[in-house]
């Protein structure tokens, strides 16, 4: 007697490209997948198993996103990390940080204090395991629940797509010590939170506004250390 055979669940419709969005997403907000590298739809294909329909869907999202970009030639590429547009990118963090930390110092609530805090043990977790990947998804949900204190959606919403678009920043900022923090720069993030919870909006919209110089600056140190190391002091011998 032959047994009955028993039919896979198909896939949803949509979920092929949720799945290559997500992971394409992630890998190349943390560096996995390198700013300018080339992405072969047919390759991607045959990665995730899929057709090239929910390939090419998962691509269109990203690139609405800023993430990819085709070129004349039709190829797609990871968007290349601008470092010339860091400073119009640090200054907009920056001024929308200071007024959200500045909000949510005057306006937060009792559980909306709470979810700081939550989110900034998990961060100090992340970095006590040396783990940067949870270190940059933690720091990114420190900052929201600073921005949703603020009460004002749309103060959120700008900041959580700046945060978003500066997950490869951060990935440099961390590797810059080694993929760590030293202690005295996680005491930054008490102090912003002693901030608030004190009420205290002229020192919290300071802190918030001397935490984003101090990233800043540090990011610029890397890359010129980095810079200054690629140069050979001797030119090679023939």
């Amino acid at each position: 007697m032959a047994l009955p055979q028993v039919k896979k669940p198909k896939q949803k419709r949509g979920q092929g490209a949720v799945r290559v969005y997500r992971k394409l997403r992630q890998d190349i907000l943390r560096l996995n997948i390198a700013p300018g590298e080339l992405l072969d739809e047919t390759r991607l294909s045959q990665a995730f198993k899929l057709s090239r329909s929910p390939v090419r869907e998962a691509m269109v999202r990203l690139a609405s996103e800023g993430l990819i970009k085709t070129l004349p030639n039709k190829s797609t590429i990871v968007a290349p990390l601008n470092i010339e547009e860091f400073s119009a990118y640090i200054d907009a963090l920056d001024l929308v940080q200071r007024i959200t930390t500045r909000l949510a110092a005057k306006l937060r609530t009792p559980d909306q204090l709470k979810s700081i805090k939550a989110c900034q043990a998990t961060f100090e977790k992340a970095v006590h395991a040396h783990d940067v990947l949870a270190m940059i998804e933690a720091n990114h949900d420190f900052h929201v629940a600073i921005s949703n204190a603020s009460q004002n959606r749309y103060l959120s919403e700008f900041n959580s797509r700046l945060l978003d678009e500066g997950r490869r920043y951060l990935r440099l900022y961390f590797r810059s010590f080694n993929d760590t923090l030293p202690p005295e720069l996680n005491d930054e993030h008490h102090r912003i939170i002693n901030a608030i919870d004190s009420r205290q909006e002229d020192l919290a919209e300071r802190l918030a506004h001397e935490h984003s110089i101090q990233v800043s600056e540090r990011f610029l140190q890397y890359l010129s250390r980095r810079q200054t190391a690629e140069l050979s002091v001797f030119p090679p011998k023939a």
